[in-house]
């Protein structure tokens, strides 16, 4: 039965339809439930893509039913113009069927007719015993971990933190938001980006990092939707930013994501990472949020070590694959 399934599938290029784009949305919320993405996201994150970053997609159907979507694409956090991410999630009730198999063939062959790639990495949860087999039976092999926690900020105390961040206020520190910073001088944008990508590369991530320039960073986050101003706070040091610690709208309204918490160099070790997440916890707690994510590399010891701390709860990890090719 699988086999003549397999066979009635037909692949089809994206048309970047209204349509197709709700089709792929429902596709990624059946295989992935939590994400919660929406079509009116996943259009916006591809027409912010970076033009040198390549972008393939296609939608699998079966008697003009839309089962499947595959695709692959540059990373621009470590862009390689030989090196790719490739996705294919199938509808839950058409799995097992040798739909994957027939969108993997295609992405496949039109990735190494166009690219000759070099390697082709992927990603599934540990939990996910199907797709697990099914990339180690294609040569692909795991080259590192992310794990997901999850704070219950109606659990979340945040009086049981608030010597830390007093210590930093005492140390001389400023703790703001965003908005309060982008009204503070004229070049608050530039040094936004300046110290952000600083800290960015130091983000555990398997290939070299690659920043944005000024112009694509900006649009990145001032245009995403998701973005939640009071809880992007910063520690100053006079006019310095000194550290980072960044909460994100979710697609689920009482839902925060974690973005960047991170400390530059020079202002590591004087706890600024912990009181800018008890500051940002404490925000999202009195608005009325239920709920904080955060993904952190298995290797990041010192940041998953402050997320216990504050009562997150890991969930199954993220496991990143890699497949050499030539």
């Amino acid at each position: 039965m699988a086999g003549k399934i397999a066979e009635a599938v037909r692949l089809r290029p994206f048309d970047g339809s209204a349509a197709d784009y709700a089709a792929l949305a429902a596709i990624a919320n059946a295989a992935f439930p939590d994400n919660a993405e929406t079509a009116a996201e996943i259009q916006h994150w591809d027409a912010i893509r970076p033009a040198h970053c390549a972008l393939a997609r296609w939608l699998a159907e079966v008697d003009g039913i839309v089962v499947a979507a595959a695709e692959y694409f540059h990373a621009s956090w470590m862009y390689h113009p030989r090196k790719f991410f490739a996705s294919i999630a199938v509808l839950p009730e058409w799995q097992g069927c040798g739909i994957g198999s027939r969108c993997y063939e295609e992405l496949m062959r039109d990735l190494i007719e166009r690219y000759q790639p070099l390697q082709v990495r992927a990603n599934c949860r540990e939990d996910q015993a199907r797709s697990l087999r099914f990339l180690a039976q294609r040569g692909f092999r795991e080259e590192m971990r992310t794990w997901e926690s999850r704070l219950d900020l109606r659990a979340f105390d945040p009086a049981r933190f608030a010597d830390a961040p007093a210590q930093a206020r005492a140390a001389g520190f400023t703790i703001c938001h965003l908005s309060e910073w982008l009204h503070r001088m004229p070049d608050a944008r530039q040094r936004l980006y300046e110290a952000m990508i600083e800290m960015r590369a130091d983000v555990p991530q398997p290939e070299p990092f690659t920043p944005s320039d000024f112009a694509t960073w900006e649009r990145l986050v001032f245009s995403d939707p998701h973005l939640y101003p009071e809880g992007y706070v910063l520690a100053l040091d006079g006019d310095e930013i000194a550290a980072t610690s960044q909460l994100w709208k979710h697609a689920e309204p009482d839902v925060l994501m974690t973005g960047l918490t991170a400390t530059r160099r020079r202002y590591r070790r004087r706890g600024l990472a912990l009181a800018l997440k008890v500051h940002s916890l404490a925000l999202a707690k009195a608005a009325g949020y239920r709920e904080v994510r955060t993904y952190n590399a298995t290797t990041n010891q010192a940041m998953l070590s402050i997320n216990e701390a504050l009562g997150f709860v890991k969930q199954p990890a993220w496991i990143e694959f890699v497949k050499d090719i030539g």
